[in-house]
């Protein structure tokens, strides 16, 4: 369509995706663009191609922008921070099942009602109802009331109704109230009040809605920016990005960020995180990590993107194995590193300190996960924030417990007839409190039973280090 309207040959390629896009989802569409013959050149969120389009006027400025997307199907809030013509992401969070589109629903359910229509199973008919309850939602932006009128609806009956702005407004704003919660977690995220905010500016056809725009200037205690229109503010993002690219906007640099943390499992089944989540891309990270076990001889990294402290809880994006140096339990290196680079693509490598191995994967395979997951993957992690933080501290507490009671056994033998016997008592009688509090697997009394085992054991320690100075 576009080589038609501009009667040129199109090769090359800017595509903006939803700012909850996983790294997946972007390749994707990245080799979906390939596929259509283009060389895609940069994948960018449509909230920051926005930013970019709207910031052209203040490109000496210190900024925070809030970029309102609240599209057909979709909502965003994305924060943004412009600084003499640097744009970098702080921070983003919406709802993939939040948009028009579910206004224009309630305008049906409405229209169903009224016209007691309900029992109707015909989609075309549904389907009449659902377009002229749309054009009605966009008359009214503009207009106080509309009239529906719908010919030969069902069988000769034609359909004739009044809608007022007030009635639609009644059906939409709970919908509209929806965003606020969301625009509030990306202001904590970017640890922003609504007074650091310089500018909100809308993306999407339903900010075209009063009710949308009152409810975002009551939010944000400032009126919205409404230069640019709505409709095209992505695309004329996306533009100026490939004028940057081309070297024609030298003044503007874009960062962008990633939308999900990514990490690998690490011993115990948690999710250890390598690149936070809002992280500005592109970016590179590593950890040093060691073996679990005695002569173990290779290491299984999965990799793994999500919020929740579980590893089982998050996606696993794929997983490599390296064989490395055995070595005592705790002595091994191996490196992990994360790249991310600004198409928002995974490069994971990992090496072996000692032995100098190392293996690298590349991405490229997509997660069978929806856009509604990535969403349910933010929201499971705060629903569920207080119920992992106590997942995490009882694997730490139980890795702890299974390190220390083999250890206090052994101390105690080592010990045997240079300790008292009501201390040595005591030392057993507290790691068998420990071995029963794991078997009960629940946090508070583990911790509890580890304390008293790190007190009662103090004097053994003491022991066992003159023991060792002696000979």
């Amino acid at each position: 369509m576009a080589e038609a309207h501009l009667g040129v040959l199109i090769q090359r390629a800017i595509i903006t995706v939803p700012a909850y896009f996983n790294d997946a989802q972007r390749q994707a569409t990245r080799r979906a663009g390939e596929i259509a013959g283009l060389v895609v050149e940069r994948i960018i969120s449509e909230p920051t191609a926005a930013a970019l389009a709207y910031g052209l006027d203040k490109l000496q400025d210190h900024s925070k922008i809030a970029v309102y997307d609240f599209g057909g199907g979709t909502f965003d809030l994305s924060i943004l921070k412009l600084d003499h013509g640097l744009f970098q992401v702080l921070s983003t969070c919406g709802d993939t099942n939040l948009g028009g589109d579910t206004i224009d629903q309630a305008i049906t359910d409405f229209l169903l009602t009224k016209l007691e229509l309900e029992k109707i199973r015909d989609p075309k008919i549904l389907m009449r109802l659902h377009q002229a309850g749309r054009r009605a939602k966009e008359e009214l932006s503009f207009n106080e009331e509309t009239t529906i009128h719908l010919p030969f609806l069902e069988g000769n009956r034609s359909i004739e109704i009044t809608l007022t702005r007030a009635e639609l407004e009644k059906m939409a704003l709970p919908i509209i109230e929806q965003t606020r919660v969301l625009c509030l977690r990306s202001l904590a995220d970017a640890n922003l009040n609504v007074e650091d905010l310089d500018e909100v500016i809308l993306v999407g056809g339903a900010t075209r809605m009063p009710a949308v725009r009152a409810l975002v200037e009551e939010l944000f205690k400032k009126p919205p920016n409404l230069t640019q229109h709505p409709d095209e503010a992505v695309a004329l993002g996306a533009v100026l990005q490939g004028a940057l690219l081309e070297g024609n906007l030298n003044a503007i640099t874009l960062l962008d960020i990633t939308p999900l943390s990514l990490g690998i499992e690490t011993f115990g089944g948690l999710m250890n995180v390598i690149i936070p989540r809002n992280t500005t891309i592109p970016t590179k990270a590593g950890e040093l990590f060691t073996n679990a076990v005695a002569g173990q001889e290779k290491m299984k990294i999965t990799l793994l993107q999500g919020e929740r402290e579980r590893a089982q809880d998050n996606w696993k994006l794929g997983e490599l194995e390296l064989p490395f140096t055995p070595a005592p339990k705790g002595q091994a290196r191996v490196g992990v590193q994360f790249s991310l680079d600004v198409n928002g693509l995974l490069q994971v490598l990992v090496r072996d300190v000692i032995s100098g191995k190392e293996k690298m994967v590349e991405i490229s395979h997509a997660v069978d996960v929806s856009d509604e997951a990535v969403e349910a993957m933010i929201a499971d992690s705060l629903e569920h924030a207080f119920e992992d933080r106590d997942a995490r501290l009882f694997v730490e507490a139980r890795l702890q417990a299974e390190e220390m009671l083999p250890a206090v056994k052994k101390a105690l033998q080592e010990l045997d007839g240079l300790i008292a016997p009501e201390t040595a008592d005591t030392v057993r009688t507290c790691a068998a409190r420990v071995s029963q509090a794991l078997e009960r697997g629940t946090l508070a009394p583990l911790k509890k039973a580890l304390l008293e085992l790190d007190e009662a054991t103090q004097t053994v320690a003491t022991l066992l280090i003159e023991k060792a100075m002696q000979g």
